[in-house]
């Protein structure tokens, strides 16, 4: 196994993220916002995969993910979470 190959992959022999403190992982970026009381926002270039690792359909580059359990668009958010009053925090 090459150099290269070998600093391919962590010391535990996972693929190396490619993120260390040194070193911060470079090109596009994604970012995820958890919405109080709403969906996951997440933005960026990704992949969004069923168990099987077959990738779902998706036509933007934003897309928000249902938490709440109640969408028919799972794993999208259809809004359904407001109508069942789903609350992130729990009440006092």
């Amino acid at each position: 196994m090459s150099a290269t190959q070998r600093d391919a992959y962590d010391d535990d022999g996972s693929p190396d993220s490619g993120a260390s403190p040194s070193r911060p992982l470079s090109g596009p970026r994604q970012t995820i916002v958890a919405f109080p009381d709403g969906p996951l926002l997440v933005r960026g270039d990704f992949d969004i995969v069923d168990p099987d690792g077959k990738p779902l359909r998706r036509s933007r580059k934003t897309v928000a993910l249902c938490r709440c359990g109640a969408s028919v668009l799972k794993p999208y958010c259809d809004g359904s979470h407001k109508l069942i009053g789903f609350k992130t925090e729990p009440e006092s």
